[in-house]
């Protein structure tokens, strides 16, 4: 969260929340409004729906950031990656500050939706 207001503890990653992975399903990384993150195990939610329903990195952060977390009123983005190396980067913000690389392509550093 840019400017978020003093004494609020920033990028405490909490476990099947703001980060999680598993090995032959995905990893993910989070950002945003933790509350929200922690309530709906953004992270663990992400890889549960690419493991058990079988639904693509993209899609299942999808579900997760921009129906699931937003209807709650939670605002933030991840980056995640499945075991395929496909690469997802959903936010429901106006910018998320962000970065990927994929072997033997140049670095793509993104902040805005449009990029």
């Amino acid at each position: 969260m840019t400017n978020k207001r003093y004494g609020r503890i920033g990028d405490a990653p909490v476990i099947g929340a703001g980060t999680y992975a598993e090995n032959g399903v995905c990893a993910v990384s989070a950002t945003g409004h933790g509350e929200y993150f922690i309530r709906y195990q953004v992270a663990g939610d992400i890889c549960a729906k690419v493991k058990y329903q079988q639904k693509s990195i993209i899609q299942a952060a999808d579900e997760v950031i921009n129906q699931r977390l937003i209807t709650a009123g939670g605002t933030g983005g991840v980056i995640a990656i499945d075991h395929r190396g496909n690469i997802a980067t959903l936010f429901n913000t106006e910018g998320m500050y962000r970065a990927t690389r994929k072997s033997g392509e140049q670095a793509n550093i993104m902040i805005w939706r449009d990029q």
